[in-house]
């Protein structure tokens, strides 16, 4: 999508702030014996609350309001039976509409203590998506933010999973450019346009380099080789004057 009018604007923040404070709520909500399938209604409870649909719902029919992925579980897990425990690392991905736009956000969240190492690690796919992020204005190639991205991780001994994506986003979950790669890659001439809205969401890993899926399912995703992993991400849209991040509770 690209915004023209400050209607299109305005839509697409009001269901950004809705995922956002989704997420939010439900990461502070979790606690050692919840079960994903418990986490996940409180989830469709407040995106209702708020008239909007899940997104991966809708245009997928995927068997969840939202994604929920616990500790080996990198991307896409399905709510279920799965009961929390301390110190598991959950990632929470939460995209909705509302009125005809679509946002999409996610975050990796600890619950309780947990191994420095990865606490760390989550500071840094924190950082990642940001450093991804500052890389996204009018004319900017959009192959600057795998290039910057790729560069923190390699800087400091990380890999990234190299075959799920960023995305066009904002009058559906997924819309051209369909794939953004948050890796370094060659010959990719394209470049952002004023307006344009997509995904920054690098998968940070410590030894981790694609996707896969497993038995147990047909959508769960798994690192190979084993590792963990972490996501962040924002919904953006480019400026001349830089990017404007909508997925921010409010």
């Amino acid at each position: 999508m690209t915004i023209t009018h400050q209607d299109e604007l305005d839509g697409l923040k009001k269901i950004g702030r809705i995922v956002a404070n989704t997420m939010q709520s439900m990461a502070a909500a979790m606690e050692p014996g919840m079960t994903t399938r418990e986490l996940d209604h409180m989830g469709r409870e407040l995106l209702e609350q708020e008239g909007a649909v899940s997104a991966p719902q809708v245009t997928y029919d995927f068997p969840g309001t939202t994604c929920i992925s616990v500790n080996e579980e990198i991307a896409h897990g399905i709510p279920g039976e799965r009961r929390l425990c301390t110190g598991d690392l959950v990632n929470i991905d939460v995209s909705a509409s509302l009125n005809g736009y679509f946002a999409d956000t996610g975050a990796s969240f600890c619950l309780g203590s947990i191994q420095p190492s990865l606490d760390q690690l989550c500071r840094d796919g924190k950082r990642a998506m940001q450093i991804g992020i500052a890389q996204v204005g009018h004319n900017k190639p959009l192959a600057g933010i795998g290039r910057a991205i790729g560069a923190f991780a390699s800087k400091r001994g990380y890999t990234l999973i190299r075959n799920l994506a960023s995305h066009g986003v904002g009058r559906a979950l997924h819309e051209p450019p369909e794939e953004v790669p948050t890796w370094p890659t060659k010959g990719d001439k394209r470049r952002i346009h004023n307006g344009l809205v997509l995904t920054v969401e690098p998968f940070l890993s410590r030894g981790g380099r694609r996707a896969i899926s497993g038995t147990r399912d047909d959508w769960t995703l798994y690192s190979e080789p084993a590792a963990p992993v972490v996501q962040y991400e924002h919904t953006v849209i480019a400026t001349r004057g830089g990017p404007i991040i909508v997925t921010v509770p409010g």
